[in-house]
């Protein structure tokens, strides 16, 4: 029979066996860099408030980076990845190539955190604290974010070509998309609002403007067709609220009721189907808009984030260490 000294040097192995063999599932903090880069968030407000007071459409661009990013791979700061030996580039998926931009504004950003502490904060808390701070930046409310992402060592041309909703996606394929990304119909609608912003160009909603469809009020129709010729000008740009084009509020949701979005995947979502009443909501509570923004935003910047040993911290957001 086995002494109880050594019962309990047995006990104490397993113990430590399980222990050490166990996956530790690392949590995202909203005080992950208070000890090793204080000044990380301050540095990063900067950069951002900078960029956007020199064009204001940056703002907007850089929230739709944020999103591309998190809907492939999670939010990994894999759109930030140049071509390399090892890497396709998601910039050159058909969603990203010539429309996503922002990029140098969050490089320039992580230049400033890596001088104040080099190796230290990744790329995708990068990426998502200034999504935070341009949304604050035009009127939306601010909001904390959990920290302790790090960076992807891959991309996916493949799934960003596939995972990323179409301008013309129908309303069922937007709802399938977002709930694959943990994200209700209403997360869904919550964040197309930050439609009330930004611009977007005219291939992408040409054949909106000039089909005459029932959808589509004939004088916006009219008026978004001086700048967008029916076999010309395909990037030029159109602001998505004409209203108010650049400040956050829910206007975009009241174009949408006066038939007015200017992109399909805007106007789907008051379209007789099960989301025309969160659209009315919307219109008509602009509180409840923001605070469902800012919670659908929390979520997004959640979806799969890698933490722990996985993944690294790039010094470069556009390369690898």
């Amino acid at each position: 029979m086995a002494s109880p000294n050594m019962i309990t040097t047995i006990f104490f192995l397993l113990v430590l066996f399980v222990t050490n063999n166990t996956p530790s599932e690392a949590q995202l903090s909203s005080t992950f860099y208070d000890g090793s880069c204080p000044n990380a968030l301050r540095a990063i407000r900067t950069t951002i408030r900078t960029a956007i007071s020199r064009e204001r459409r940056m703002a907007a661009s850089i929230l739709r980076l944020h999103f591309h990013d998190c809907f492939v791979q999670g939010c990994d700061a894999s759109i930030l990845l140049d071509d390399g030996p090892s890497i396709i580039s998601e910039k050159n998926a058909l969603p990203n190539k010539g429309s996503v931009r922002g990029y140098e504004v969050i490089e320039a950003a992580k230049s400033e955190v890596e001088r104040l502490c080099p190796g230290v904060v990744s790329c995708a808390d990068i990426l998502t604290v200034a999504a935070r701070d341009a949304s604050e930046m035009v009127g939306s409310p601010t909001w904390s974010v959990k920290l302790g992402r790090r960076d992807s060592t891959t991309a996916s041309l493949v799934l960003a070509e596939t995972d990323l909703p179409s301008f013309k996606a129908p309303l069922d394929s937007l709802i399938s998309t977002f709930g694959d990304n943990g994200l209700s119909a209403r997360d869904m609608v919550a964040l197309s609002g930050a439609h009330t912003i930004g611009q977007a160009q005219c291939f992408l909603f040409r054949d909106r403007i000039y089909s005459n469809g029932s959808d589509i009020d004939a004088g916006f129709a009219s008026t978004r067709r001086r700048r967008c010729p029916i076999n010309d000008g395909h990037e030029n740009l159109a602001p998505l609220d004409l209203v108010t084009p650049n400040s956050f509020d829910n206007n975009y949701f009241r174009n949408l009721i006066q038939k007015k979005g200017i992109l399909e995947s805007d106007q789907v979502l008051f379209s007789g189907g099960s989301t025309d009443n969160i659209v009315r909501e919307y219109s008509n509570n602009p509180s409840k808009f923001k605070s469902d923004f800012t919670a659908a935003m929390v979520k997004m910047s959640e979806i799969k984030p890698l933490t722990g040993q996985e993944g690294v911290i790039r010094r470069v957001c556009s390369a690898l260490p």
